[in-house]
């Protein structure tokens, strides 16, 4: 049993994290600020081995409290501004939710004198590298929106406080992540299109980006496979799928087949890409994880068919 933060554990990601960590018998501290509310852990109130901080984490004396009043041994950071869109909207989203936060728990694991972190950063920080297979030592990175900026930094961040503090960091590049309790992205958006209007679909760009979709039982089980065996230093792991991406019409197809509708006309706004910052795709190598012995169970284009099936099941 050890007592784990986990910091930004309201979210899509965090939540599940959390029921992971919870049911191997580890007590569990939870900050988030809950901007998306806390519907995904309404179901932890009342578990002993729970605790939960409705807190600002980009405040310093908020997460030095945490760490004082609880003898934390290992911290998963998933804090962050998850809306990529909205950040590109106002850039003070990412500067204070990604990398605010990822300064303020180095700072405080510091002062605790802890040792053990799981970053969760994404495939934003490549940049818009289109036709490159990404691995963990491809260079020139250069993100193009603040959100990729501020995960960057943040590696960067962590670098310094590893090889500064003795830490041991395990860092995954995320890409797409899907499943129950989601709460934004493309499959998520085309679900609520279709119940209010079931006859006509927006898809925003022209519908040929692509992206590996990974679910997010798998991503979890990467996870806690490889903090178990956490290494000193830092181990950056790139972290997807073994099959090729989804497009974003194959993603349109799969909801409206899934919601059991007909004759869906398809509206796309055009361009290559659904807003500024995003990038329409990208292709992962992905065998470093893959050494470990860990594998996904779910190929991109099946995590999208299950988190819609999901989403069905839980009355969205």
């Amino acid at each position: 049993m050890q007592k784990i933060l986990v910091a930004g554990g309201a979210g899509f990601i965090g939540s599940h994290l959390i029921d992971a960590l919870l049911k191997q018998g580890n007590i569990v501290i939870c900050a988030d600020k809950l901007i998306m509310g806390d519907k995904n852990i309404e179901h932890l109130k009342g578990n002993a081995m729970f605790k939960f901080y409705n807190t600002e984490l980009a405040n310093q004396e908020n997460v030095d409290k945490i760490f004082e009043e609880n003898n934390i041994e290992i911290v998963y950071h998933l804090a962050a501004n998850s809306d990529i869109q909205k950040g590109g909207e106002e850039p003070s989203i990412d500067f204070t939710d990604t990398l605010m936060t990822t300064r303020t728990i180095l700072e405080g694991m510091r002062k605790a004198n802890v040792k053990k972190l799981f970053f969760a950063s994404t495939s934003a920080v490549y940049g818009e590298l289109l036709d490159v297979e990404l691995t963990e030592t491809t260079g020139g990175l250069m993100p193009v929106s603040y959100y990729g900026g501020a995960k960057l930094a943040s590696e960067a961040l962590i670098s310094s406080y590893v090889s500064m503090c003795d830490m041991a960091a395990l860092i995954f590049r995320f890409p797409n992540v899907i499943g129950p309790r989601l709460t934004h992205g493309a499959v998520f958006d085309f679900i609520k299109k279709l119940r209010n209007n079931p006859q006509e679909l927006e898809i925003l760009g022209n519908g040929t980006q692509c992206k590996p979709y990974i679910y997010v039982l798998d991503l979890v089980e990467a996870i806690l496979k490889l903090m178990n065996s956490l290494n000193p230093g830092e181990s950056i792991y790139n972290i997807g799928v073994t099959s090729a991406g989804t497009t974003v019409t194959k993603i349109a197809e799969i909801v409206v087949e899934e919601l059991g509708l007909k004759d869906v006309v398809f509206r796309y706004t055009g361009g290559d890409r659904g807003w500024k910052g995003d990038v329409p795709r990208f292709t992962y190598n992905i065998s470093k994880v893959l050494s470990t012995g860990w594998s996904p169970q779910y190929s991109s284009d099946e995590a999208v068919r299950q988190t819609v099936r999901d989403a069905i099941q839980l009355g969205m």
